[in-house]
């Protein structure tokens, strides 16, 4: 097992979304103005409903956060109901007391994509940096929409999907056939996530195993971009009994 990455398996996805939210409302009570990354995904719905639920019923305030998100489909709207500026809102932003203008979701419809990525990557250095970024990771071990090849000092970019990411976003969760997936996304790198001062990446069920052991314990290699956060200082990977189902005991 990578020396610096911390394992929790938890019983259940349930117990998964707790850990992970617990991890987050720590730090936003023990900094306020904490500066926060979040992803999308079906993996992190059940953590921003227990932040919401946090917020609701135990007065964790998120009046002075700033959230930046790893990524958003190129082409889609903030509006339309697959981009991820669209999802982030419905299962987190509009349940909490965030400022709307310290939400900084990728715009899809950037007319000059370079200006964009660099822009996003301004911001977060004007806020010091981000405090701790919310991963989740795909069967072929991207993060992001960092996929198999990316280099480990990537920045934010736009990028190809593969296919197997097109596939596995055209499930009927998401979009109802491959046809309606973008083709390309704006992602930010490995290099601005590894940046973070601390990464909590979560994962559950079976389909998630082989991911998991390739990235807690194959080489650190761009062949599984998860691996490469194998030297980060403070990372933690969060998972349930079958996404870790793999990993060498």
């Amino acid at each position: 097992m990578a020396a610096n990455i911390k394992v929790e398996v938890c019983d259940s996805a349930e117990a998964v979304a707790s850990m992970a939210a617990a991890k987050f409302a720590d730090l936003v009570r023990a900094k306020a103005n904490a500066v926060i990354g979040l992803a999308t995904g079906s993996t992190p719905e059940q953590t921003y409903a227990e932040l919401a639920k946090m917020h609701r019923q135990q007065d964790l305030s998120f009046a002075a956060v700033t959230a930046f998100n790893l990524d958003e489909y190129w082409g889609l709207d903030g509006d339309h109901d697959q981009s991820y500026r669209h999802f982030m809102n419905s299962n987190l932003f509009d349940h909490i007391d965030i400022r709307p203008w310290n939400t900084h979701v990728l715009n899809g419809k950037a007319v000059n994509p370079a200006l964009e990525c660099a822009g996003f990557e301004a911001k977060i250095l004007s806020v010091g940096g981000i405090d701790m970024w919310l991963l989740g990771i795909g069967p072929n071990g991207h993060i992001a929409f960092n996929e198999p090849g990316s280099p480990v000092d990537s920045r934010t970019r736009l990028v190809n999907l593969t296919q197997t990411t097109i596939d596995a976003n055209s499930d009927g969760r998401f979009f109802k056939d491959a046809s309606e997936v973008p083709r390309c996304a704006l992602s930010a790198g490995i290099g601005t996530i590894r940046e973070a001062r601390s990464l909590v990446l979560l994962a559950t069920g079976s389909k998630k195993a082989d991911a998991i052991a390739a990235a807690v314990d194959g080489p650190f290699s761009p062949d599984c971009p998860s691996s490469m956060l194998q030297d980060h200082p403070d990372c933690t990977f969060i998972v349930d009994a079958e996404a870790a189902s793999g990993l060498k005991r």
